[in-house]
């Protein structure tokens, strides 16, 4: 072998530091590039949106879950007046206004009276005036008897003429038509005081019967008249209801009246308190159909008094299929089963906080309807109902454009 040939068997140091140098480069190119892409993808994920269908946690009352009939009606007071006067005049003074509390017999305003008064004092004095002529003429009966008696036992005795006993005897009789007319008298001046007095009542409206007042329709220096027939006169003064008469009238189809029957425990719920849930009992079912609206009315009154409750509320009762307990009227919350899903072996909702979801773990209770208790969440929370299967707890989520 020559020597030039052992020459080009020599390794060439240069020439390998410089390819394994390339090497190198390219494993941290390559690596990069795997970042990148890793970083890509990540991205790519965390920015993926999912169209959701949502629903909501509602608060529900368990006697839902046995309501047998709904129907909306109003507040009704069933003991109702509109106060007015018995005579005309102009009123002078008024004593109550919207919301007042009246008391049976109560003076709640006053026509002018005093001309009335006047009679009244005028009365008064006739029946003491007619008290002293009776007086007078029972004394005058008292003396006249004497005579009479003196002049019959002298008329035995022969002593005085038949004519002067013919003039006692008269004289007694007029005297006893004296006194009874007298006596006749006085009834009649009481009877007039009575009147008069009766007439000074009929100036002051009083309350019929415990209320309170709803409505004021005159004022002070109004002409008050029974009938309101007059211009510019006012029959009624105000209007008063008795709180405690107050039903709620509802109309029920023709169709479900078979539903319901006199007793039976309802709910009632206002649309001024939604928040509260009162006890009711079918009063009556009016025995009349409305051809209009092919419907009954049923009148349901309140088991519990409540200040709150006005007349002419908006209402809405619920007809029980039995009456409800305690534990039935307090709320509780609940979703639609749909909406529960399980993660890492635990159920529970996704709950929409933004574009983002988070699962929110659940506790399940008793089913109430369609709906099923849960615990862990507060009413109103938004929660996704599908689909669940495509999510995980942070995704991006988004509801569908309305059309």
């Amino acid at each position: 072998m020559s020597a030039d040939s052992l020459d080009r068997l020599t390794i060439d140091k240069s020439r390998q530091t410089v390819k394994s140098g390339h090497g190198r480069y390219s494993r941290t190119i390559w690596a990069l590039v795997v970042v990148v892409i890793a970083g890509i993808g990540l991205y790519l994920y965390r920015g993926r949106v999912t169209t959701i269908e949502a629903t909501s946690v509602s608060q529900v009352y368990p006697t839902q879950s046995f309501t047998l009939l709904n129907a909306s009606g109003y507040v009704v007071a069933q003991r109702k007046a509109a106060v007015a006067s018995k005579t005309t005049g102009r009123l002078e003074w008024l004593g109550v206004e919207e919301g007042s509390l009246v008391k049976a017999g109560q003076v709640i305003a006053r026509l002018e009276n005093l001309d009335l008064q006047a009679v009244v004092r005028q009365s008064r004095e006739g029946v003491q005036s007619a008290k002293a002529t009776l007086e007078q003429a029972r004394a005058e009966l008292a003396d006249a008897e004497n005579s009479f008696k003196r002049q019959k036992t002298l008329l035995k005795q022969g002593i005085v003429a038949q004519a002067d006993y013919d003039v006692a005897e008269a004289r007694f009789k007029r005297a006893v038509a004296a006194v009874a007319a007298g006596e006749a008298g006085v009834r009649g001046a009481v009877a007039s005081r009575e009147g008069a007095s009766i007439n000074l009542d009929y100036s002051l409206i009083r309350a019929p019967f415990d209320g309170v007042v709803l409505t004021k329709n005159a004022d002070v220096g109004d002409i008050i008249t029974p009938l309101g027939a007059a211009a510019n006169a006012k029959a009624a003064v105000v209007t008063i209801a008795d709180l405690a008469s107050l039903q709620v009238e509802a109309d029920v189809s023709e169709s479900s009246l078979g539903l319901v029957k006199q007793g039976q425990p309802c709910e009632i719920t206002l649309d001024a308190l939604p928040g509260m849930r009162f006890r009711g009992v079918i009063h009556m079912i009016v025995p009349t159909a409305d051809r209009s609206k092919a419907s009954v009315m049923v009148k349901v009154r309140f088991v519990d008094n409540d200040n709150r409750i006005l007349p002419e509320m908006s209402a809405k009762v619920a007809f029980l299929e039995h009456e409800a307990g305690k534990t039935d009227q307090q709320p509780r919350l609940a979703v639609n089963p749909a909406a529960i899903a399980r993660s890492g072996g635990r159920e529970g909702l996704y709950l929409i906080k933004g574009e983002r979801v988070v699962f929110v773990p659940v506790t399940k209770g008793a089913k109430l309807g369609d709906l099923i208790e849960v615990s862990g969440v507060k009413s109103g929370d938004r929660v996704v109902l599908k689909p669940l299967d495509k999510l995980k707890d942070g995704d991006r989520v988004a509801l569908p454009e309305k059309k």
